[in-house]
């Protein structure tokens, strides 16, 4: 992590503490051990289990009316030239048949290569402690997985993603969470040889109150014949501050 990316996100994050005052605007800022994505490490340049990670982002909520914009930053390191993850997003929550539910729309940016952005749109349900969600790429590439932009002719779009979560406070101020997913890659993916996965996450978090809460989980994913060490099972520790 280079000082120009805490600086950064440093500033990025300062800003935004001025309009919290607002009762709809919600911030957070985190410290993490390891920052996986889907199962898969945002750090592919060293095979250690500690690659630290500060993040943050903001969100707003347009009043009682159910409509919602964000944005969420990482440090992360798997593209040439890039050390930055910025996620802009915005959608709609609304209770039905006595279910939670939120859609929208989310787009990855890596200011330092295009070649990783990627566009989906996402659709959740939350009845209890359990939510399942399911994000649809809509952009010409997932990740750059089948090099859009460096002129290979194929495309990542329609590659699917579906996960189920749980989280179910088991004592006070202690949230035992669990969560299974899957990555469907698009056809043009996987006829590079590139295989359909499965990652999960196991672990809890306690709130220490005013805004502050540890977390723990180990997290992996399976395939690791193919994709090497990032999708690895990592004990992840993240320090959250909610503003």
């Amino acid at each position: 992590m280079t000082r120009a990316i805490i600086k950064t996100l440093g500033v990025a994050l300062v800003a935004t503490l001025p309009m919290l005052a607002s009762a709809q605007l919600t911030g957070n800022v985190s410290l993490t051990t390891n920052y996986k994505f889907r199962g898969q490490d945002q750090d592919a340049t060293k095979a250690k289990a500690v690659k630290p990670a500060l993040q943050g982002g903001f969100d707003y909520a347009f009043g009682e009316s159910g409509w919602y914009v964000g944005n969420w930053n990482s440090s992360v390191d798997w593209l040439t030239n890039n050390s930055l993850e910025s996620d802009l997003y915005g959608g709609y929550k609304f209770k039905a048949a006595g279910a939670d539910f939120d859609v929208g729309a989310l787009t990855y940016i890596y200011p330092g290569n295009s070649n990783g952005n990627t566009t989906e749109l996402y659709g959740a349900a939350t009845l209890g402690p359990f939510t399942a969600k399911y994000s649809h790429t809509i952009s010409k590439d997932y990740f750059g997985f089948a090099g859009a932009k460096s002129g290979s002719g194929l495309k990542g779009r329609n590659t699917g993603y579906l996960n189920f979560a749980f989280a179910q406070e088991v004592a006070p101020s202690v949230t035992v969470k669990a969560s299974v997913g899957f990555t469907r890659f698009a056809s043009d993916i996987k006829d590079t040889g590139v295989p359909n996965y499965m990652d999960y996450s196991l672990g809890g978090a306690y709130d220490f109150g005013g805004g502050l809460s540890l977390g723990a989980a180990v997290v992996g994913a399976n395939k690791k014949a193919f994709f090497g060490h990032v999708n690895k099972s990592r004990v992840i520790v993240t320090l959250t501050k909610t503003l």
